[in-house]
């Protein structure tokens, strides 16, 4: 049946007449589409993270696997110590300018979703290709680039579980890549069985992590405030001329910046957006940018440039920080 049916009246008894009203599907539409429109207005994200929470939000999203594989990568194509730290510098720089172009956009469409939200305002229903990029971005993103993402972190969870099995030799690439592949299936099953668990199992990670770049710092400041700082003193010798290998030095110091975009996720979340968006880039950025460099510091107190080189992770940081206390 094409019409959609209205209202019946019985007529006279005389000649029994019914009439039927039906309403043409294009008003019928028309009037759904509104009242979808009024109910989705009407749901709204409430507004209850600070400016405190969406600091802790960028730092926690940036800080992550990346400074404890990028250090060798960064040092090897940047070729001295100094240049590595001014790469660190740098990075956290570009990823602050990346952000507070995020920010200008963030404040102008204040919804939650980042890119996909922007791609859908952008282009629309009614554009020339409607809504079809934003969701062609977002099965990029699961498919290629958050999937080669979660495989990185996921082998350097390997590479740090299995490194200390095998001190006098490398582990082999097949044990890594069980291990890792034992990581991701775990983590899977627990976002599958339950929220509150993997919420609860997110959190001590965060803190972990976060903890463990706490202690390297102090350590590593305590060992320079105790006059070992040979390894630093090498400063710009051997700095690279090859604008490819400097370029290869950015790539891994960005790799442990990721992150810097994920408020953008929840902006329609903020409490005042269009204050604490920018203001929260601005602090959250730049305080992991000096915890990197503070970090890559405390590596070279107890490390040397070619031991730094040496290690495919620097898992080895943590051992002999602890047997220098």
């Amino acid at each position: 049946m094409h019409g959609v049916l209205g209202r019946f009246r019985t007529g006279s008894a005389v000649d029994n007449e019914e009439e039927i009203n039906l309403k043409s599907p294009v008003e019928d539409g028309g009037k759904i589409q509104k009242i979808m429109s009024d109910q989705d207005e009407g749901v709204k994200l409430k507004r209850e993270v600070g400016l405190f929470s969406a600091v802790l939000l960028i730092v926690g999203c940036m800080i992550g696997s990346g400074i404890f594989i990028s250090p060798k990568g960064v040092l090897k194509y940047s070729g001295s110590v100094a240049a590595s730290l001014i790469v660190w510098t740098g990075c956290g720089v570009v990823a602050l300018m990346g952000a507070l172009c995020y920010a200008e956009l963030g404040t102008s469409i204040p919804v939650s979703g980042a890119e996909y939200s922007y791609y859908l305002r952008v282009y629309g229903s009614k554009g020339r290709f409607g809504p079809i990029p934003a969701f062609l971005y977002l099965w990029m993103c699961s498919l290629i680039i958050k999937t080669s993402a979660v495989a990185i972190m996921l082998l350097t969870f390997a590479e740090y579980i299995v490194e200390p099995m095998f001190p006098s030799c490398a582990a082999p690439g097949m044990v890594k890549k069980l291990v890792a592949l034992i990581g991701i299936c775990f983590i899977t099953f627990v976002n599958c069985y339950s929220v509150k668990m993997a919420t609860m199992m997110n959190n001590v990670f965060t803190v972990a992590k976060l903890l463990a770049i706490v202690i390297v710092v102090s350590i590593g400041m305590y060992m320079l405030s105790m006059g070992h700082y040979e390894h630093l003193t090498s400063g710009f010798e051997g700095t690279t001329t090859s604008f490819s290998e400097l370029a290869n030095a950015f790539y891994f110091g960005l790799w442990a910046y990721d992150g810097w975009n994920n408020l953008n996720f929840v902006t329609e979340e903020l409490i005042n957006p269009h204050i604490n968006l920018p203001r929260a880039i601005i602090i959250g950025i730049p305080l992991v940018t000096l915890c990197y460099v503070l970090t890559n510091i405390s590596y070279l107190t107890v490390l040397s440039p070619p031991e730094l080189l040496a290690s495919d992770a620097v898992a080895v940081v943590s051992r002999k920080l602890t047997c220098c206390l």
